[in-house]
């Protein structure tokens, strides 16, 4: 195991070299004169050539050569795993490095003080009914054995979780924490060593997790959290307390996600501190980020602007003049228009915006295309607000004609592409495809349908209900069988959960069902939108009820109608 891998081609850097002794710097594909077909193995003859005439089995230094155990000398691990069986790989996250006090063995000792070799030899001769005895199965030698093939043959996992719940239940009281508000600033900050932290968090009692155990073990009860989930928060919430810089303190959002790089979860641990009102979340959004690296090097002054028309668009205004705050989608198609033209204008010599004239305005705006009509709404946008808040003296936008946006045609699928997403064996797929072929939903409408909705064949969405087809019944009734089997004690009110979403409340993603299709729930609702135009003649006000689109959005799918009978096109 201690063998080195051989050092990679000099060339194409992928292959490693086909010789060590006497050194080559190349593998048989870039030699000189090449490439070579590599020879067979002189172990075992297989093609597979690794390195000094051996494949990728039989080389020392071979990823897939197989060896022992390092914590229970188990045979049958590979070097690529860094020569850890499945068990050893969680001991080596949960319990510190010590002496073995049974075989003298340095190796990752349990709270028995054993190692896991004696462990597992402990448990092999372990009597029913009694614990195991580490003093006498280790006196005459200890058996090996093969990696990841141990199991519970006398129920050992019960009795120690029986012990684990009874200590839990004699463990005193965890000393009252007193959290605070207040903390203390860092003259500087030094990264921490990795090892010590894992060290301090294995070994160390953390007072974070006692005061939310109680909130940690009500959480994933009532959510059906799996063991594996449940420890990866305990072992988080130990990282936190040895990473804290201030006791008492609340927890920031950013440590969270800081503790990721020592093996921490930050998701489900967010939500057992929000429980316990631990949490303070000082994330910075996606847009907030993108607001702050388009404006850096411009004037002070005008940033200063932009980050008060910013602040108002994003929260909102509570006073007059009041304003709703936009989707994060729109401020940043709105920034990304709109940052040339801040760019163009500080080059020009402008510091402030009340600078900005009529003339400057028309100038800067791109010709056509989607950039005008981002650029043109997102300075609209600023200018009204810095108008009303008393910023600038006047609104160069005003009574400049508004910038159109491109009229495009929509176009039908392919009635095979639809066929064979509706004849998906995914259920969630299926269901998903026959909502939006059927029914017409969106993908932000399908992701926020709740089990309660669904009564009777019925779908109650937005006030309206709507009598499901048969089809969409069929699936519906597949998907909630496929539901029941694979999370029966979900308690996410979602009718679309998946493997991150069943553990919590949270609704799916919008495109969950669509990543490995060839439609998009847009693509398809468009073709379901131009049936009903072909269906009905045109009739625009029945679009309008059936779909929830405006006017201008109906209008755009009878352009299709228009091509294909002018009659239509020129009535009145």
């Amino acid at each position: 195991m201690s063998t080195p891998p051989p050092p990679k081609c000099a060339v194409c850097q992928v292959n490693r070299v086909a010789w060590t002794k006497p050194r080559m710097d190349f593998c048989y594909e870039c030699l000189p004169g090449g490439p070579i077909t590599p020879p067979p193995c002189r172990a075992c003859s297989s093609s597979d050539y690794f390195s000094q005439g051996l494949c990728t089995r039989c080389h020392p230094g071979a990823p897939l050569h197989v060896g022992a155990c390092r914590g229970c000398l188990a045979w049958g691990v590979y070097r690529s795993h860094s020569w850890q069986c499945w068990s050893c790989r969680w001991w080596f996250t949960h319990y510190p490095v010590d002496i073995c006090e049974f075989c003298g063995r340095e190796s990752r000792i349990n709270g028995q003080g054993a190692c896991r070799l004696c462990w597992e030899n402990a448990r092999l001769h372990q009597q029913p009914g009694r614990a195991p005895n580490l003093e006498t199965s280790n006196q005459h030698g200890q058996q090996l054995f093969f990696a990841n093939l141990q199991y519970d043959k006398t129920g050992a996992a019960r009795r120690r979780a029986a012990r684990a719940r009874q200590l839990h239940q004699q463990r005193p009281p965890a000393p009252p924490r007193t959290i605070t508000d207040a903390r203390q600033l860092l003259l500087f900050r030094m990264p921490p060593g990795h090892g010590a932290i894992k060290d301090r968090a294995l070994t160390g009692d953390s007072q974070l997790l006692r005061y939310c155990e109680s909130v940690l073990r009500e959480h994933a009860e009532r959510h059906s959290w799996t063991r594996r989930q449940t420890n990866s928060v305990v072992h988080t919430l130990k990282l936190l307390d040895a990473l804290q810089d201030w006791p008492g303190a609340k927890m920031l959002a950013s440590d969270v996600a800081a503790s990721l790089r020592y093996g921490g979860t930050q998701t489900s641990t967010l939500e057992i501190l929000a429980a316990a009102g631990l949490l303070v979340d000082d994330r910075t959004t996606a847009v907030e980020r993108y607001f702050a690296k388009k404006t850096t090097g411009l004037p002070d002054e005008m940033t200063g602007q932009l980050r008060l028309w910013f602040d108002v668009v994003l929260t909102g205004s509570a006073t007059a003049p009041r304003r709703r705050p936009r989707h994060e989608q729109t401020i940043h198609l709105h920034i990304q228009g709109m940052a040339p033209i801040w760019r163009r204008w500080a080059d020009q010599g402008h510091t402030s915006l009340a600078e900005i004239s009529r003339q400057d305005f028309v100038e800067v705006l791109p010709a056509e295309g989607a950039s005008r009509l981002f650029a043109d709404q997102g300075l609209r946008s600023v200018f009204t607000v810095l108008k009303s808040r008393k910023k600038v003296f006047t609104n160069p936008t005003r009574g400049v004609p508004v910038a159109r946006s491109n009229t495009t045609v929509p176009v039908p699928l392919e009635t095979a592409k639809i066929r064979k997403a509706l004849n998906s064996p995914d259920p969630a797929v299926a269901l998903a495809v026959a909502l939006v072929a059927f029914h017409g939903l969106t993908g932000p409408q399908l992701a926020a349908v709740q089990l309660t909705d669904i009564s009777d064949g019925k779908l109650t969405l937005d006030e309206k209900t709507i009598p499901l087809a048969g089809p969409v019944r069929s699936r519906l009734t597949a998907y909630l069988d496929h539901r029941a089997r694979n999370w029966p004690s979900t308690l996410n009110p979602h009718l679309f959960v998946n493997r991150k979403t069943a553990p919590r409340t949270t609704p799916t993603s919008k495109l969950y069902a669509w990543r490995n299709l060839d439609v998009t729930p847009q693509a398809l609702r468009e073709d379901r939108i131009l049936q009903e135009i072909f269906e009905t003649g045109g009739d625009v006000r029945r679009i309008c009820d059936f779909f929830g689109i405006g006017i201008d959005a109906a209008m755009r799918y009878t352009l299709v109608l228009a091509q294909a009978d002018p009659e239509v096109g020129s009535a009145p």
